[in-house]
């Protein structure tokens, strides 16, 4: 997968849920296949459901989901969210949401395969038009359809924190 070999031969270490199966397992295996450095940051929960990454460079158990998404954030610089459910969108919001609160700098990339994030980022721009959101909120959720511009973003410096959230 060409996000792996972008987070590969940028010399970024992938830090990740810390799973085998699904998107994010699929490009651990090709950072790891491209000799790059893999954590992942698991909950003691899903290790007892073996779906634990067995050739994983490190793997950080965590007692719960609010603690493994502290220790992610803490390891990370940026975060490049795939196409996903329920617990994709959570560390990507939670994220963003840290970032408006000022308790992070972090950028937070979507990487849009065959438009899979539209319909969320019609949502967003709604929420700003209709004054939930700041305009300049709503732009911290930024999206690509290219691997390398994704790594690119996510490791670039992230959208300025802005104290004001409404008018």
């Amino acid at each position: 997968m060409a996000l792996g070999q972008a987070i590969a031969a940028g010399g970024h270490r992938l830090i990740y849920g810390g799973g085998r199966v699904g998107l994010m397992g699929v490009v651990a295996e090709t950072v790891i296949a491209n000799e790059g450095d893999v954590t992942g940051v698991m909950t003691e929960q899903l290790v007892a459901l073996e779906v634990a990454h067995d050739g994983l460079g490190t793997l950080d158990i965590q007692p719960d989901m609010h603690s493994r998404k502290a220790r992610m954030a803490e390891l990370a610089d940026g975060v490049v969210a795939l196409p996903g459910g329920f617990g994709t969108l959570d560390e990507a919001f939670e994220i963003l949401t840290w970032n408006q609160l000022g308790l992070v700098s972090m950028p937070v990339v979507f990487l849009d395969v065959d438009g899979y994030f539209e319909s969320l980022f019609e949502f967003m721009e709604n929420a700003v038009a209709a004054g939930f959101m700041h305009d300049h909120h709503g732009s911290m959720a930024q999206r690509t359809t290219d691997p390398i511009e994704a790594v690119r973003l996510a490791t670039a410096t992230a959208p300025g924190y802005q104290p004001k959230w409404v008018n």
